[in-house]
């Protein structure tokens, strides 16, 4: 349906606009889109009176694409418009009809009158403006309200908002000093950890050595420069030389008496369980930390450590005070060892026996005590005349190392020499020694070989218990292992008769009697080292063992003896008949 307007003055822009706003209440526009409608009709209106001329207003409403209706207006300018260009207004309002128009109203009209009273008319047009106005109101009103309840609505939110800002502000930053705590905490660790590593590695390599001038020398090599510039070790019994003793600081002086460490600085140390002194004249540049090297009985020594920087960390301090009552116990023991090695070495000199001269034979022994422990052992050599011209060699080694077992070494030799004075043969004298060794020491055994050399006869008589071969080199270069069946160690609960074995011997003829620690290795066994004694033994020429038997002996070591370490102590005695 479509109506035409031809507007040219005030009376048909009001009707344009009362027919407008009729035709669309008639077909259900809403209130509130009437009224828009109307408004921008109206001030189009306006200015299209302003600009003169016969304007033509187009009402149409039609179906639209998607099934619904429409309600689509056009004002269009004059044909001789004074503005070259001028567009017309459109606009295009969709509905949904309340009600189908009239029959008599279908049909389109381009006058520009409307039906009835023109002044009711346009009272009629008014009161339905006022009543859209209304409408409109009461809509902006309910909008109002909407407005003010989302406002409130939007205010409690915002006051929620900042709420939840304000709590995560405090969650961030509880989170960064959580986090800060934790970098602390985890940096705490890391320096207990970094001390505890450097403390357990310095006590291993003090711990280490028994040689206390080792343990000197490893102290600054310990400290300097992470937790020292200089250290320096007072012992109170080094100061007795001829020399005078250097200059000490007081701080020193006061903990070697006091028995407590000591701090020298122009500022409080603040360390636990340290006394604080004023900067040493010495050295009054750097604070120094002295400790006294305690141990069991009375006061070491002072160790003096000169700081690496302005001053030291506490924890540092407590680990470095840690550190010197370690070192202190590492010194007492070191020179403990040292003082009873001295006594052990003395003691084993004392024990070892000189050996006899004897017309057509020669004799060489040697020594080596154990590298580890206190260099003292049960092996031991001896050679001796008995009254009926013959000689007695013996080769023996009690179990265990130490001084005990050297007493009983020496037990045993004085015992074997008493034996033999009663004559007896060498099995005859073991199974004495086995019953002497089982009265006197329970609980510990021994083992033992002797050979019996006689000037007038041209045999060796021997017997073992317990021991190695002995090793029997001919004059011919060839070499035997004497291994006849031995009898038992010596001093088990068992009651034994050690039985004696002969063999031929001929000028020119080498007996090698030896303990286990010369041919016994950990990773082979006995027998490969026996051979090795062998080999070197058949490879030396008869003028060689003529000539220098004591240079023998150690050529004989050399090679059975590669390694520095020893865990046993090694016997070896030598007997060469001369051609």
């Amino acid at each position: 349906m479509t109506s035409t307007w031809q507007i040219s003055g005030v009376t048909g822009a009001a009707r344009a606009r009362a027919a407008l706003a009729r035709l669309a209440a008639r077909h259900g526009v809403p209130a509130v889109e009437r009224a828009r409608l109307a408004a921008a009709l109206g001030v189009r209106l306006r200015q299209c009176l302003a600009e003169g001329g016969t304007w033509r207003l187009t009402l149409d409403v039609h179906r639209t694409k998607d099934g619904g209706d429409a309600l689509h207006a056009v004002l269009a300018p004059p044909a001789d418009a004074s503005v070259p260009g001028q567009r017309p207004w459109e606009t295009t309002i969709p509905f949904s009809p309340v009600h189908r128009p009239r029959a008599d109203s279908d049909s389109d009209s381009d006058s520009d009158t409307v039906p009835g009273d023109v002044p009711a008319v346009l009272s009629q047009s008014l009161l339905s403006a006022d009543e859209d106005t209304a409408l409109v109101l009461d809509r902006l009103a309910e909008q109002e309200a909407l407005v003010a309840f989302h406002r409130e609505e939007l205010h409690q939110t915002n006051q929620g908002v900042l709420a939840l800002h304000a709590e995560l502000d405090a969650a961030g930053r509880a989170q960064q000093e959580a986090f800060a705590a934790e970098r602390r905490a985890r940096n705490e660790a890391e320096n207990a950890r970094r001390r505890l590593t450097f403390l357990a590695d310095a006590s291993a390599v003090l711990n280490t050595s028994l040689n206390h001038g080792e343990i000197l020398r490893r102290l600054p090599e310990l400290l300097v420069p992470r937790y020292a510039a200089r250290v320096d070790v007072w012992l109170f019994d080094e100061d007795d030389g001829p020399h005078r003793p250097p200059p000490r600081p007081a701080a020193a002086v006061r903990a070697a008496r006091t028995g407590r460490p000591q701090y020298a600085a122009d500022h409080p140390g603040g360390l636990r369980g340290v006394d604080d002194q004023p900067p040493s004249k010495l050295d009054a540049g750097r604070p120094l930390l002295c400790v006294p090297l305690l141990t069991r009985q009375a006061p070491l020594g002072v160790l003096t450590l000169s700081s690496p920087g302005e001053r030291w960390d506490p924890d540092d301090a407590v680990m470095l005070l840690e550190l010197a009552r370690r070192a202190g116990i590492a010194i007492d023991n070191a020179r403990r060892f040292e003082h009873n090695r001295d006594i052990a070495e003395t003691l084993q000199l004392a024990l070892l026996t000189d050996l006899p001269t004897t017309p057509g034979m020669s004799l060489a022994a040697r020594y080596l005590p154990a590298t580890h422990g206190m260099n003292i052992g049960g092996d031991w050599y001896d050679a001796f005349h008995r009254p009926d011209g013959s000689l007695i060699t013996v080769v023996g080694d009690v179990t265990g190392h130490g001084l005990h077992a050297a007493v009983m070494m020496s037990q045993l030799r004085t015992a074997l020499r008493a034996y033999a004075v009663d004559g007896g043969s060498p099995g005859r004298l073991l199974t004495r020694l086995h019953g002497f060794l089982h009265q006197l020491q329970p609980h510990l055994y021994a083992t033992a070989v002797i050979a019996r050399f006689h000037p007038d006869e041209a045999t060796l008589t021997w017997a073992a218990a317990g021991h190695p071969p002995p090793v029997l080199r001919l004059p011919d270069g060839r070499v035997r292992t004497l291994d006849a069946k031995p009898g038992a160690m010596l001093g088990i609960p068992l009651e034994q008769e050690i039985a004696d074995h002969t063999e031929q011997v001929a000028p020119g003829s080498t007996l090698a009697l030896y303990t286990d620690g010369l041919v016994e290795r950990r990773v082979e066994g006995i027998d490969s080292g026996i051979g090795r004694l062998a080999d070197a033994l058949g490879s030396f020429g008869p003028a060689e063992l003529d000539t220098d038997l004591e240079d023998a002996a150690d050529r004989l070591l050399n090679p059975l003896l590669r390694d520095s370490e020893r865990d046993d102590d090694v016997c070896l005695l030598l007997c060469h008949l001369h051609r």
